[in-house]
């Protein structure tokens, strides 16, 4: 478990992070939203040690990463994929981490091997590609068998067969009962694999809740209804226009969106009307929409603030 009370950071007169608090559990994939400068990454960091809280405190397991024993075989980190020595090779990469932290020296294969690197491991560093850098760093993320898995942007120059692999393994250790915190830009992705979002804007915290409620709260939902008789099409909108529940409805060519209804409530207006409707379907917002809708009010609000 990561447990950040009041985490603050300053530069200066820059707040990269303002007074955070949130905790990432075991036994889920937790998503870190937020845009470039929102304080991400400077957060990951403050978690495993590299940046100092100007206020605040954070915790691996209910202590400091800083005072860890062995921290590799603690929490997993994928910070940056570039920090490694080009004239390295893999191998000999992952061996010298897996020395210095007391772990096996037979791990190395096997992460190797995880990550798809095997036929390459004894290549230099410096001639991979970003994608396999990417996977040299969740490797060296996973050498010491962490309970705990940060991983900052991890899906960065993967191609499709990577981001597949990435997505699964971060489902299976989270199965498994690992905490796993990631950031990504790729609001697909994160709508595929997060359970938890904690979602940043300019340094502070929106919110912190499970994928599923924040779309049950802020996404909106709305039928698609394609009638190709005018006469019955017309019929329909007059209905539904009709109803108590006051429905939006728009028109395009032969199909209607009926917002603040449901597919079943529509189907039966055209079953009761006799109307045929060659489609119906309900359709939602994405993850997008409602991030940036979010974010949006908020930099709004912080503007009229000041």
């Amino acid at each position: 478990m990561i447990e950040a009370t009041g985490l603050t950071k300053r530069y200066g007169h820059v707040t990269a992070v303002d007074d955070v608090t949130f905790t990432v559990r075991p036994g889920v994939v937790t998503g870190f939203l937020g845009r470039n400068g929102a304080g991400k990454s400077t957060t990951m960091r403050m978690v495993v040690g590299l940046h100092e809280p100007t206020s605040g405190t954070v915790r691996v397991d209910g202590a400091s990463y800083r005072s860890l024993d062995r921290p590799m075989t603690r929490i997993g980190v994928l910070l940056d994929a570039k920090a490694v020595h080009p004239g390295l090779s893999a191998r000999g990469y992952l061996r010298g981490l897996a020395e210095s932290n007391g772990i096996p020296g037979s791990r190395v294969g096997e992460v190797l091997d995880l990550a798809g690197l095997a036929d390459v491991a004894d290549r230099r560093v410096g001639g991979f590609s970003l994608g396999m850098g990417q996977r040299l760093g969740i490797a060296a993320a996973l050498l010491g068998k962490p309970r705990i898995i940060v991983l900052d942007e991890p899906l960065n120059g993967l191609d499709p067969e990577g981001v597949l692999w990435v997505r699964r393994l971060m489902k299976e250790l989270a199965a498994d009962g690992c905490t796993v915190f990631f950031s990504s830009h790729l609001m697909s992705e994160m709508a595929l694999v997060a359970d938890r979002l904690i979602i940043l804007e300019r340094g502070r915290k929106l919110a912190e809740t499970t994928l599923a409620q924040l779309m049950d709260d802020y996404a909106e939902r709305h039928v698609v209804a394609r009638v190709d008789d005018d006469a019955e099409r017309r019929a329909l909108a007059t209905t539904l226009r009709q109803d108590a529940r006051q429905f939006g409805i728009e028109q395009a060519g032969a199909e209607l969106t009926i917002r603040n209804a449901d597919a079943g409530i529509v189907g039966r207006y055209a079953s009761q009307a006799g109307i045929t409707l060659s489609q119906l379907s309900s359709q939602s917002t994405s993850l997008e929409d409602v991030f940036m809708a979010m974010t949006a009010g908020h930099t709004a609000q912080q503007e009229n603030d000041a």
